[in-house]
Protein backbone atom coordinates (compact mmCIF):
# COMPACT_ATOMS: atom_id res chain seq x y z
CA UNK A 1 0.00 0.00 0.00
CA UNK A 2 2.74 2.49 0.76
CA UNK A 3 4.06 1.98 -2.50
CA UNK A 4 2.12 4.31 -3.81
CA UNK A 5 3.79 7.31 -1.87
CA UNK A 6 6.72 6.72 -4.29
CA UNK A 7 5.41 9.85 -6.34
CA UNK A 8 7.51 13.00 -6.52
CA UNK A 9 7.20 15.48 -4.12
CA UNK A 10 4.01 13.47 -2.84
CA UNK A 11 6.17 11.61 0.39
CA UNK A 12 7.41 14.94 1.48
CA UNK A 13 4.05 16.28 1.49
CA UNK A 14 2.64 13.70 3.56
CA UNK A 15 5.30 13.57 6.38
CA UNK A 16 4.77 17.41 6.56
CA UNK A 17 1.64 17.30 7.50
CA UNK A 18 2.44 14.67 9.83
CA UNK A 19 4.58 16.35 11.37
CA UNK A 20 1.91 19.67 12.06
CA UNK A 21 -0.57 16.62 13.49
CA UNK A 22 2.29 15.73 15.52
CA UNK A 23 2.69 19.01 16.61
CA UNK A 24 -0.46 20.04 17.76
CA UNK A 25 -2.10 16.91 19.02
CA UNK A 26 0.74 15.88 20.93
CA UNK A 27 0.76 19.18 23.00
CA UNK A 28 -3.08 18.82 22.67
CA UNK A 29 -3.30 15.28 24.15
CA UNK A 30 -0.85 16.35 27.05
CA UNK A 31 -2.89 18.89 28.75
CA UNK A 32 -4.26 16.30 31.53
CA UNK A 33 -0.85 16.42 32.80
CA UNK A 34 -1.52 20.00 33.69
CA UNK A 35 -5.19 19.65 35.38
CA UNK A 36 -3.51 18.16 39.48
CA UNK A 37 -0.49 21.18 39.07
CA UNK A 38 -3.04 24.13 38.11
CA UNK A 39 -5.86 22.70 40.16
CA UNK A 40 -3.12 23.24 43.36
CA UNK A 41 -1.58 26.53 42.12
CA UNK A 42 -5.24 28.17 40.88
CA UNK A 43 -7.42 26.21 43.73
CA UNK A 44 -10.39 26.89 40.63
CA UNK A 45 -11.05 22.88 41.38
CA UNK A 46 -11.34 20.19 39.33
CA UNK A 47 -14.55 21.17 38.20
CA UNK A 48 -14.04 24.72 36.64
CA UNK A 49 -11.06 22.97 34.79
CA UNK A 50 -12.73 20.01 33.52
CA UNK A 51 -15.57 22.68 32.09
CA UNK A 52 -12.26 24.36 30.98
CA UNK A 53 -11.29 21.58 29.02
CA UNK A 54 -14.56 20.39 27.77
CA UNK A 55 -15.38 23.94 25.91
CA UNK A 56 -11.72 23.20 24.40
CA UNK A 57 -13.00 19.40 23.42
CA UNK A 58 -16.06 21.11 21.46
CA UNK A 59 -14.36 24.26 20.45
CA UNK A 60 -11.38 21.46 18.81
CA UNK A 61 -13.96 19.82 16.89
CA UNK A 62 -16.03 23.17 15.74
CA UNK A 63 -12.89 24.75 14.56
CA UNK A 64 -12.15 21.58 11.74
CA UNK A 65 -15.27 22.56 9.22
CA UNK A 66 -14.81 26.34 9.79
CA UNK A 67 -11.36 26.25 9.22
CA UNK A 68 -11.83 22.99 6.45
CA UNK A 69 -14.83 25.27 4.60
CA UNK A 70 -12.15 28.12 4.60
CA UNK A 71 -9.47 26.17 3.03
CA UNK A 72 -11.46 24.36 0.46
CA UNK A 73 -12.90 27.86 -0.61
CA UNK A 74 -9.08 29.76 -0.77
CA UNK A 75 -6.63 27.45 -0.06
CA UNK A 76 -5.00 25.83 3.49
CA UNK A 77 -1.79 27.84 3.85
CA UNK A 78 -2.53 30.88 5.56
CA UNK A 79 -5.34 29.12 7.51
CA UNK A 80 -2.54 26.94 9.16
CA UNK A 81 -0.14 29.51 10.06
CA UNK A 82 -3.37 31.34 11.54
CA UNK A 83 -4.30 28.35 13.35
CA UNK A 84 -0.44 27.76 15.08
CA UNK A 85 -0.18 31.58 15.95
CA UNK A 86 -3.73 31.38 17.77
CA UNK A 87 -2.73 28.20 19.82
CA UNK A 88 0.53 29.75 21.03
CA UNK A 89 -1.23 32.63 22.08
CA UNK A 90 -3.38 30.33 23.93
CA UNK A 91 -0.56 28.69 25.99
CA UNK A 92 0.96 31.54 26.73
CA UNK A 93 -2.21 33.27 28.06
CA UNK A 94 -2.80 30.67 30.34
CA UNK A 95 -0.44 31.25 33.22
CA UNK A 96 -1.95 34.66 33.43
CA UNK A 97 -5.23 33.15 34.31
CA UNK A 98 -6.67 32.87 37.93
CA UNK A 99 -10.46 32.41 36.92
CA UNK A 100 -12.57 30.08 35.32
CA UNK A 101 -13.99 32.48 32.15
CA UNK A 102 -9.90 33.13 31.37
CA UNK A 103 -9.12 29.74 31.30
CA UNK A 104 -12.26 28.85 29.45
CA UNK A 105 -11.12 31.44 26.68
CA UNK A 106 -6.91 30.15 26.88
CA UNK A 107 -7.69 26.90 26.99
CA UNK A 108 -11.20 26.35 25.56
CA UNK A 109 -10.80 28.86 22.71
CA UNK A 110 -7.46 29.83 21.49
CA UNK A 111 -5.58 26.60 22.09
CA UNK A 112 -8.12 24.28 21.69
CA UNK A 113 -9.66 26.52 18.24
CA UNK A 114 -5.50 26.85 17.01
CA UNK A 115 -5.13 23.30 17.47
CA UNK A 116 -8.57 22.15 16.13
CA UNK A 117 -7.67 24.60 12.67
CA UNK A 118 -4.11 22.91 12.26
CA UNK A 119 -5.51 19.05 12.62
CA UNK A 120 -6.81 16.44 10.75
CA UNK A 121 -9.75 17.75 8.50
CA UNK A 122 -7.67 20.43 6.94
CA UNK A 123 -4.22 18.18 6.79
CA UNK A 124 -6.19 15.32 5.07
CA UNK A 125 -8.23 17.28 2.98
CA UNK A 126 -4.91 19.29 1.84
CA UNK A 127 -3.11 16.52 1.22
CA UNK A 128 -5.41 14.05 -0.71
CA UNK A 129 -6.17 17.18 -3.24
CA UNK A 130 -1.90 16.26 -4.02
CA UNK A 131 -1.62 13.28 -3.91
CA UNK A 132 -2.67 10.09 -6.39
CA UNK A 133 -6.23 8.76 -5.76
CA UNK A 134 -4.08 5.15 -5.37
CA UNK A 135 -2.40 6.93 -2.29
CA UNK A 136 -4.99 8.47 -0.32
CA UNK A 137 -5.35 5.79 1.78
CA UNK A 138 -1.85 5.16 2.63
CA UNK A 139 -1.46 9.18 3.00
CA UNK A 140 -4.41 9.51 5.04
CA UNK A 141 -2.59 6.56 7.63
CA UNK A 142 0.41 8.49 7.44
CA UNK A 143 -0.65 11.81 8.76
CA UNK A 144 -2.54 10.27 11.44
CA UNK A 145 0.54 8.41 12.67
CA UNK A 146 1.44 11.59 13.58
CA UNK A 147 -1.13 12.65 16.23
CA UNK A 148 0.11 9.39 17.78
CA UNK A 149 3.86 10.07 17.43
CA UNK A 150 3.47 13.43 19.09
CA UNK A 151 1.75 11.49 21.82
CA UNK A 152 4.34 9.46 22.15
CA UNK A 153 7.34 11.89 22.19
CA UNK A 154 6.17 15.07 23.75
CA UNK A 155 3.68 13.55 26.47
CA UNK A 156 6.80 12.38 28.93
CA UNK A 157 8.86 15.53 27.73
CA UNK A 158 6.05 18.09 28.87
CA UNK A 159 5.80 16.06 31.80
CA UNK A 160 9.52 16.59 33.07
CA UNK A 161 9.26 20.28 31.75
CA UNK A 162 6.15 20.05 34.23
CA UNK A 163 8.52 18.23 36.90
CA UNK A 164 11.46 20.56 36.24
CA UNK A 165 10.06 24.39 35.51
CA UNK A 166 6.40 24.11 37.29
CA UNK A 167 2.95 23.97 35.39
CA UNK A 168 3.94 27.68 34.23
CA UNK A 169 7.50 27.20 32.73
CA UNK A 170 6.43 24.14 31.13
CA UNK A 171 3.40 25.59 29.41
CA UNK A 172 5.82 28.29 28.12
CA UNK A 173 8.07 26.16 27.00
CA UNK A 174 4.97 24.16 24.91
CA UNK A 175 4.79 27.56 23.02
CA UNK A 176 8.62 27.18 21.40
CA UNK A 177 6.99 23.26 20.40
CA UNK A 178 4.41 25.11 18.33
CA UNK A 179 6.28 27.24 16.57
CA UNK A 180 8.40 24.29 15.20
CA UNK A 181 4.99 23.55 12.80
CA UNK A 182 5.57 26.89 11.16
CA UNK A 183 8.08 26.14 8.60
CA UNK A 184 6.57 22.52 7.90
CA UNK A 185 3.32 24.43 6.56
CA UNK A 186 5.17 25.51 3.74
CA UNK A 187 5.43 22.59 2.43
CA UNK A 188 2.25 20.98 3.05
CA UNK A 189 0.52 24.35 1.67
CA UNK A 190 2.94 26.02 -0.69
CA UNK A 191 1.56 29.24 -1.81
CA UNK A 192 -0.03 28.18 -5.53
CA UNK A 193 -1.39 24.32 -5.11
CA UNK A 194 -1.73 22.66 -8.81
CA UNK A 195 -3.65 19.90 -7.92
CA UNK A 196 -6.34 22.60 -6.00
CA UNK A 197 -9.31 22.81 -8.00
CA UNK A 198 -10.78 26.31 -8.70
CA UNK A 199 -12.24 28.26 -5.76
CA UNK A 200 -15.74 26.83 -4.47
CA UNK A 201 -19.14 29.19 -4.64
CA UNK A 202 -20.62 29.48 -0.82
CA UNK A 203 -23.73 27.97 -2.91
CA UNK A 204 -21.52 24.58 -3.94
CA UNK A 205 -20.04 24.27 -0.10
CA UNK A 206 -23.73 24.83 1.49
CA UNK A 207 -25.51 22.08 -1.30
CA UNK A 208 -22.38 19.91 -0.74
CA UNK A 209 -23.40 20.17 3.31
CA UNK A 210 -26.93 19.63 2.92
CA UNK A 211 -26.60 16.73 0.63
CA UNK A 212 -24.25 15.06 2.81
CA UNK A 213 -26.69 15.37 5.83
CA UNK A 214 -29.70 13.77 3.75
CA UNK A 215 -27.34 10.56 4.20
CA UNK A 216 -28.09 7.98 6.89
CA UNK A 217 -24.99 6.87 6.71
CA UNK A 218 -23.26 10.19 7.05
CA UNK A 219 -25.72 10.11 10.49
CA UNK A 220 -24.43 6.70 11.09
CA UNK A 221 -21.00 7.58 10.62
CA UNK A 222 -21.47 10.95 13.40
CA UNK A 223 -22.88 8.83 16.28
CA UNK A 224 -19.75 6.21 16.08
CA UNK A 225 -17.37 9.17 16.07
CA UNK A 226 -19.08 11.28 18.87
CA UNK A 227 -18.81 7.95 21.10
CA UNK A 228 -14.97 7.42 20.03
CA UNK A 229 -14.86 11.44 21.12
CA UNK A 230 -16.79 10.54 24.37
CA UNK A 231 -14.18 7.95 25.03
CA UNK A 232 -10.78 10.08 24.33
CA UNK A 233 -11.51 12.83 25.88
CA UNK A 234 -12.43 11.36 28.90
CA UNK A 235 -9.51 9.14 29.21
CA UNK A 236 -7.11 11.92 27.95
CA UNK A 237 -8.22 14.47 30.54
CA UNK A 238 -8.69 12.30 33.51
CA UNK A 239 -6.49 9.52 33.56
CA UNK A 240 -4.21 10.85 35.13
CA UNK A 241 -6.67 11.63 37.76
CA UNK A 242 -7.51 8.06 37.93
CA UNK A 243 -3.77 6.52 38.33
CA UNK A 244 -3.73 9.26 41.51
CA UNK A 245 -6.94 7.72 42.83
CA UNK A 246 -5.01 3.94 42.84
CA UNK A 247 -2.20 5.93 44.61
CA UNK A 248 0.48 5.57 41.99
CA UNK A 249 3.25 8.05 41.09
CA UNK A 250 2.12 10.97 38.19
CA UNK A 251 4.34 9.19 35.91
CA UNK A 252 2.75 6.28 35.92
CA UNK A 253 0.28 8.55 33.72
CA UNK A 254 2.86 10.36 31.62
CA UNK A 255 3.86 7.15 30.58
CA UNK A 256 0.90 5.20 29.96
CA UNK A 257 -0.58 8.26 27.65
CA UNK A 258 2.97 7.87 25.78
CA UNK A 259 1.89 4.22 25.28
CA UNK A 260 -1.41 5.04 24.04
CA UNK A 261 0.88 7.05 21.45
CA UNK A 262 3.25 4.71 20.63
CA UNK A 263 0.69 1.75 19.86
CA UNK A 264 -1.62 3.79 17.80
CA UNK A 265 1.37 4.64 15.89
CA UNK A 266 0.97 1.20 14.17
CA UNK A 267 -2.11 0.52 15.15
CA UNK A 268 -2.56 3.80 12.83
CA UNK A 269 -0.63 2.05 9.99
CA UNK A 270 -2.47 -0.84 10.39
CA UNK A 271 -5.50 0.69 9.62
CA UNK A 272 -4.42 2.24 6.63
CA UNK A 273 -3.62 -1.52 5.51
CA UNK A 274 -6.61 -2.64 6.48
CA UNK A 275 -9.00 -0.13 4.67
CA UNK A 276 -7.31 -0.86 1.53
CA UNK A 277 -8.20 -4.56 1.96
CA UNK A 278 -11.72 -3.93 4.01
CA UNK A 279 -14.31 -2.44 3.89
CA UNK A 280 -13.90 0.72 6.31
CA UNK A 281 -17.21 0.48 8.48
CA UNK A 282 -16.27 -3.02 9.18
CA UNK A 283 -12.74 -1.91 10.41
CA UNK A 284 -14.75 0.73 12.82
CA UNK A 285 -16.95 -1.81 14.09
CA UNK A 286 -14.23 -4.32 14.85
CA UNK A 287 -11.57 -1.18 16.44
CA UNK A 288 -15.11 -0.16 19.01
CA UNK A 289 -15.65 -3.52 19.60
CA UNK A 290 -12.38 -3.82 21.37
CA UNK A 291 -12.70 -0.30 22.96
CA UNK A 292 -15.29 -2.23 24.99
CA UNK A 293 -13.88 -5.16 25.71
CA UNK A 294 -10.47 -3.26 26.36
CA UNK A 295 -12.49 -1.03 29.38
CA UNK A 296 -14.01 -4.48 30.68
CA UNK A 297 -10.83 -6.17 31.08
CA UNK A 298 -9.35 -2.75 32.89
CA UNK A 299 -12.24 -2.55 35.70
CA UNK A 300 -11.40 -6.37 36.64
CA UNK A 301 -7.89 -5.82 36.52
CA UNK A 302 -5.61 -4.95 39.58
CA UNK A 303 -4.62 -1.56 39.28
CA UNK A 304 -0.95 -1.81 39.30
CA UNK A 305 1.79 0.33 37.12
CA UNK A 306 1.62 -2.30 34.52
CA UNK A 307 -2.36 -2.54 34.23
CA UNK A 308 -2.23 0.91 33.12
CA UNK A 309 0.87 0.36 30.49
CA UNK A 310 -1.42 -2.46 29.32
CA UNK A 311 -4.24 -1.15 29.45
CA UNK A 312 -2.54 2.14 27.31
CA UNK A 313 -1.01 -0.68 24.84
CA UNK A 314 -4.55 -2.22 24.23
CA UNK A 315 -6.23 0.81 23.91
CA UNK A 316 -3.40 2.67 21.47
CA UNK A 317 -4.15 0.20 18.98
CA UNK A 318 -7.20 1.82 18.05
CA UNK A 319 -6.69 5.16 19.40
CA UNK A 320 -6.91 7.67 16.48
CA UNK A 321 -6.84 4.61 14.49
CA UNK A 322 -10.60 5.08 13.72
CA UNK A 323 -9.60 8.80 11.78
CA UNK A 324 -8.40 7.36 8.68
CA UNK A 325 -11.72 4.29 8.07
CA UNK A 326 -14.13 7.73 9.14
CA UNK A 327 -12.69 10.16 6.45
CA UNK A 328 -12.10 7.39 4.11
CA UNK A 329 -16.01 6.23 4.34
CA UNK A 330 -16.46 10.40 3.95
CA UNK A 331 -14.26 10.66 0.44
CA UNK A 332 -16.17 7.46 -0.95
CA UNK A 333 -19.78 9.20 -0.10
CA UNK A 334 -19.27 12.79 -0.99
CA UNK A 335 -14.99 12.77 -3.12
CA UNK A 336 -12.61 14.94 -1.82
CA UNK A 337 -13.55 18.23 -3.38
CA UNK A 338 -15.25 19.24 0.17
CA UNK A 339 -13.53 16.58 1.94
CA UNK A 340 -11.81 19.05 4.47
CA UNK A 341 -15.50 20.73 5.26
CA UNK A 342 -17.32 16.94 5.93
CA UNK A 343 -14.58 15.34 7.54
CA UNK A 344 -14.62 18.26 9.63
CA UNK A 345 -18.28 18.14 10.62
CA UNK A 346 -18.17 14.41 11.57
CA UNK A 347 -15.15 16.13 14.35
CA UNK A 348 -17.95 18.13 15.50
CA UNK A 349 -19.92 14.97 16.39
CA UNK A 350 -16.87 13.51 17.99
CA UNK A 351 -15.80 16.81 19.80
CA UNK A 352 -19.69 16.54 21.42
CA UNK A 353 -18.85 13.68 22.58
CA UNK A 354 -15.44 14.80 23.82
CA UNK A 355 -17.27 17.90 25.87
CA UNK A 356 -19.37 15.18 27.98
CA UNK A 357 -16.30 12.70 28.23
CA UNK A 358 -14.25 15.67 29.56
CA UNK A 359 -16.65 17.29 31.75
CA UNK A 360 -18.98 14.55 33.00
CA UNK A 361 -15.39 13.30 34.42
CA UNK A 362 -14.62 16.02 36.28
CA UNK A 363 -18.31 15.45 37.83
CA UNK A 364 -18.41 11.99 38.90
CA UNK A 365 -14.81 12.83 40.76
CA UNK A 366 -16.07 15.83 42.64
CA UNK A 367 -19.62 14.19 43.21
CA UNK A 368 -18.83 10.54 43.76
CA UNK A 369 -14.91 10.49 44.38
CA UNK A 370 -14.17 8.29 41.82
CA UNK A 371 -14.65 7.16 37.62
CA UNK A 372 -16.53 3.89 38.23
CA UNK A 373 -19.79 5.15 36.31
CA UNK A 374 -17.88 7.03 33.67
CA UNK A 375 -16.05 3.38 33.02
CA UNK A 376 -19.22 1.92 32.69
CA UNK A 377 -20.84 4.78 30.39
CA UNK A 378 -17.65 4.44 28.15
CA UNK A 379 -17.59 0.73 27.71
CA UNK A 380 -21.66 0.55 26.66
CA UNK A 381 -20.95 3.61 24.30
CA UNK A 382 -18.11 1.84 22.48
CA UNK A 383 -20.23 -1.33 22.35
CA UNK A 384 -23.19 1.14 20.37
CA UNK A 385 -20.63 2.70 18.20
CA UNK A 386 -19.40 -0.54 17.35
CA UNK A 387 -23.23 -1.54 15.90
CA UNK A 388 -24.20 1.60 14.20
CA UNK A 389 -21.12 1.45 12.04
CA UNK A 390 -22.44 -2.18 10.77
CA UNK A 391 -25.59 -0.51 8.17
CA UNK A 392 -23.31 2.16 6.72
CA UNK A 393 -23.52 1.62 2.88
CA UNK A 394 -19.92 1.79 1.74
CA UNK A 395 -19.23 -0.14 -1.65
CA UNK A 396 -17.10 -3.08 -1.37
CA UNK A 397 -13.13 -2.37 -2.09
CA UNK A 398 -12.70 -2.90 -5.23
CA UNK A 399 -10.52 -6.09 -6.43
CA UNK A 400 -7.57 -3.80 -7.71
CA UNK A 401 -7.26 -2.02 -4.90
CA UNK A 402 -6.80 -5.51 -2.68
CA UNK A 403 -4.18 -6.58 -4.81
Amino acid sequence: MFKTLKAPGVLAIVLSAAGILMITQGTRQSLGLFMGPMNSSTGLGVVTLSLALAIGQFVWGLAQPIAGAIADRWGSRYVLFAAIVMAALGLALTPFMDSGIGMGITQGILFAGGTGAASFSILMGTTAKQVPAEARAAASAIVNAGASVGQFVLTPIIQRLIQTLGWMGAMWSTVALLAMAIPLVNRVAPVRVSADPAPASGADLRNAVSGAFKSPSYGLLHLGFFTCGFHIAFLVTHLPGEVDLCGLPASVASWSLALIGLANIFGGLFAGHLISRYRSKNVLAGMYASRAVCVLLYLLAPKTEWTFYLFGISLGATWLATVPPTATIVGKLFGTRFLATLFGMTLVSHQLGGFLGAWLGGLALAHLGNFQWMWYADAALAAFAALVNLPIREAQVPQTATA
